[in-house]
């Protein structure tokens, strides 16, 4: 399986998740609070389902050799997107991450090896695993947000986990706060499972990841690797923290989910 059949695959089970989910919803629960503070489902499901639209537009562009939508073609479909009911934007939802997800599974071996599609906000065009796995991390994670409303011990595939994963090293920079900090540093061993790695988390200006670990770091942090991920993301508060996370040292998971409060 090369990488992008690896990340279609994974964007498949993740809407085929919450498509299970979705329809069942009621308008009372559509109007209830998600994981993501700021939005109640309905707008969780808004925001991935503009996405998708945007998403498939950008795609099919590239498919097409002509230039992609531009931002002023976005925020018209955040605008629609915006005034829609509840129920209209849970709905709209399923339809256009479907007719998403079935444009990436139509591309052959040779255009999912080859095509790349420029997104619009990165310096240059990106292969089809790379916009496919920026999908992902926006699916997978606003997916928990929804299902994390009805069960707190919600979790992310192992599927995405392992997609996601290698990519966060670079995202560190721009998600970190080394203000919350104040003027502390410190490395971290981190080890994860499932998949299993191991490697230094550098808590400073700016905040990063690699694999060249100190003998005695100043602190450890072990945990599953889509814990990882929910952390770095914003989502491992209190109650939503597997029995398995632990901590030692001068760095405890408060201090870890300040430096982290999301996206």
């Amino acid at each position: 399986m090369s990488n992008a059949d690896a990340v279609i695959a994974a964007l498949r089970i993740e809407h085929d998740r919450l498509a299970g989910l979705v329809p069942t919803l009621t308008d009372e629960q559509l109007a209830g609070p998600s994981g993501a503070a700021e939005w109640d489902l309905s707008q969780v499901l808004s925001h991935l389902g503009s996405g998708a639209e945007i998403s498939r537009g950008t795609l099919q562009a590239a498919l097409d050799d002509r230039p992609a939508p531009g931002r002023d073609s976005w925020e018209s479909v955040w605008d629609r997107w915006n005034a829609m009911g509840r129920r209209e934007r849970a709905d709209g939802f399923l339809k256009a991450d479907e007719s998403l997800i079935e444009l990436y599974e139509s591309l052959d071996a040779k255009t999912r090896e080859t095509l790349h599609v420029d997104l619009g906000f990165m310096p240059e065009p990106v292969d089809v695993a790379a916009a496919g796995r920026l999908r992902l991390n926006e699916l997978a994670l606003h997916s928990w947000d929804v299902r994390v409303a009805f069960d707190e011990h919600a979790t992310l595939t192992p599927e995405s986990t392992g997609q996601l994963l290698p990519g966060l090293a670079g995202m560190l920079g721009w998600i970190g706060k080394p203000d919350r900090l104040d003027g502390r540093t410190g490395v971290v061993r981190v080890a994860t499972s499932a998949p299993a790695s191991v490697f230094a988390l550098r808590l400073g200006d700016p905040v990063s990841v690699d694999h060249d670990v100190p003998a005695e770091p100043d602190g450890t942090l072990t945990l599953p690797a889509e814990a990882w991920v929910r952390l770095v993301s914003g989502r491992l508060g209190p109650r939503h923290t597997p029995a398995a996370v632990t901590t030692t040292g001068a760095v405890d998971l408060d201090v870890l989910r300040a430096v982290f409060p999301g996206y």
